[in-house]
């Protein structure tokens, strides 16, 4: 693990970020709707220009605190590996999608359920590759387990992202553009995966391991965060008419989320125990499967659906969920500690 402090100001109070986002975007939206349906104009193969420079500005500063040297220690922890995969790959994403298919068509019967269930379905099929480094510190994991987990589920990323959303996409007949989806794939994680393992290895070879994790890394963070509010505000300045028309859509999608996410701590936690995992394991197996790569789904979802879909809004409202149901999930792990 590249970074071994615990919760910064930004990432502990994302959610109150998120939320004065929220407030930020709707305002701004109403005042200034032409400027905002600008930005959402610039597009280019159905990417969303600034969007995309926002994201990489997200998903940059994730990657290139991956070393996937790491990857060489895949075989000291078989147990735990073949557990977060099976749950990330296996289990998530289509419990993740029963969930939205159930709460948001079935039991809410919502108007734009589709939308929000391809939303969904995007968290699910992306494992977090960031902040689990922030949690497995919090719940006192084993910080190599964290690294070389993270370092697999990113290559992993790259192979079954794709395949797993258009099966699920399709399933509950949502029209699948796979041109979009191939290219946001490329152009939101193969890009950013490559040129962070560059940076790893040519500055770490010029400036030392060191330099990089408390210089380098450390003025890269802000950016990331940066980076995902200003997206936040020109997602909400475009869906503040829908919001402000139906507040209490926020808070039904969050429903099958927040349910999802305790399900899969659970599931992660007592397969763990049942394998007999070593505490500092089974911490971090069960946090990565229950929180997402939210800033993959979101440029997504962007890409995919247009930046004031459904989708979008789902993938925001993730961003919004985390933090508090993450930081609960942290307090149950080191209240059960063995």
């Amino acid at each position: 693990m590249t970074d071994k402090s615990p919760l910064g100001f930004f990432e502990k109070y994302l959610s109150l970020w998120v939320l004065f986002c929220i407030g930020a975007g709707i305002v701004l939206g109403t005042f200034f709707p032409n400027f905002f349906l600008l930005i959402s104009s610039l597009e280019v193969g159905g990417i969303n220009l600034v969007i995309a420079v926002l994201v990489w500005g997200m998903i940059f500063p994730m990657m290139a605190q991956i070393d996937f040297n790491s990857i060489k220690g895949f075989k000291q922890y078989p147990k735990g590996l073949g557990l977060t995969l099976i749950v990330n790959w296996l289990i998530k994403p289509f419990s993740m999608a029963a969930m939205a298919w159930l709460f948001l068509n079935k039991i809410f019967n919502l108007p734009l359920a589709n939308e929000y269930i391809a939303g969904a379905i995007l968290l699910g099929a992306a494992p977090c590759t960031a902040m689990v480094f922030v949690w497995s510190y919090l719940s006192k994991g084993n910080p190599l387990y964290t690294l070389v987990q993270v370092s697999i589920n990113d290559l992993l990323i790259l192979f079954l992202f794709v395949p797993i959303v258009g099966l699920l996409l399709g399933v509950n007949n949502i029209e699948i553009p796979y041109n979009t989806l191939l290219s946001s794939v490329a152009l939101f994680v193969v890009i950013p995966l490559m040129a962070g393992w560059l940076s790893n290895k040519i500055l770490i070879n010029e400036k030392g391991k060191e330099w990089y994790n408390t210089k380098f890394l450390a003025r890269l963070k802000p950016f990331s965060i940066l980076a995902l509010l200003l997206t936040l505000v020109i997602l909400f300045a475009l869906q503040g008419k829908v919001i402000l028309e139906n507040p209490l859509v926020i808070l039904l999608i969050a429903i099958p989320l927040t349910l999802q996410t305790y399900f899969i701590f659970f599931i992660s936690w007592f397969a763990g125990k049942w394998l007999k995992l070593p505490y500092t394991i089974c911490a971090p197996s069960s946090m990565i499967g229950a929180s997402n790569f939210f800033e993959l789904a979101v440029a997504v979802a962007i890409a995919l659906f247009g930046l004031n879909s459904g989708a979008a809004l789902t993938t925001v409202v993730g961003v919004l969920t985390e933090v508090p149901i993450m930081l609960s999930l942290v307090a149950i792990a080191n209240k059960w500690r063995y």
